[in-house]
C-alpha cells in the first residue's frame, strides 16, 4: 500500500498558491511541492493530489490518499466527479485538472481518507508547510489565470 498525503493553500481566491504531498511506502519516503502565482485553494488541493499519483512509478497500485479536502475526496468517494465528466463539466471548475486526474486515477487502485486539515496529522502539518512555502515562492503559471509559454500547469 501506498500512502499519499495531500494538502494545497493560496493566500486568496484566486491569488499566490502552492501544493505539498508526502509519498510514503514501507521505508520510502519523498515530498512534492511547487507554487503558482495566481491560483485557487480547490485547484492546488486537487493538483497535490495529481501530482502524487503521477509521481508512482508503476500502473495498478494500491493507494492510499489522505487529505483535508471535502472537494476532492468527496467528489470521487461520492461519485459525484463521474457525473460531472459524463455531463462534460457543465457548470462545473477546474474541468482541466478534473481529466487529468481521472486518467491517472484510473491506473491504480485508490481510495481516499478525509482528514481534518490543521488538527495535529503530523504528516498534514507537513503538507501544509510545503505548500505554504511553495505559495510564497511561486515559480509556475497557472494558465487558467494567467497566459504564460512557459513553465505553466
Amino acid at each position: 500500500m501506498i500512502e499519499i498525503f495531500t494538502d494545497g493553500a493560496s493566500s486568496g481566491n484566486p491569488g499566490p498558491g502552492g501544493y505539498g504531498v508526502i509519498l510514503r511506502s514501507g521505508k520510502h519516503y519523498k515530498e512534492l511541492s511547487a507554487g503558482f502565482r495566481k491560483t485557487t485553494n480547490n485547484r492546488m488541493e486537487l493538483l497535490a493530489v495529481i501530482v502524487g499519483l503521477e509521481a508512482l512509478k508503476a500502473d495498478n497500485q494500491q493507494v492510499l490518499i489522505f487529505s483535508d479536502s471535502k472537494y476532492v475526496v468527496d467528489a470521487v468517494e461520492k461519485g459525484w466527479v463521474f457525473g460531472w465528466q459524463k455531463k462534460g463539466y457543465k457548470d462545473k471548475k477546474n474541468p482541466d485538472l478534473w481529466e487529468r486526474f481521472l486518467r491517472i486515477y484510473r491506473k491504480h487502485q485508490v481510495k481516499f481518507q478525509w482528514i481534518r486539515g490543521h488538527a495535529g496529522h503530523p504528516e498534514n502539518e507537513r503538507c501544509d508547510e510545503l505548500a505554504v512555502a511553495a505559495a510564497k515562492n511561486p515559480q509556475f503559471i497557472d494558465t487558467i489565470f494567467e497566459r504564460d509559454e512557459k513553465l505553466s500547469l
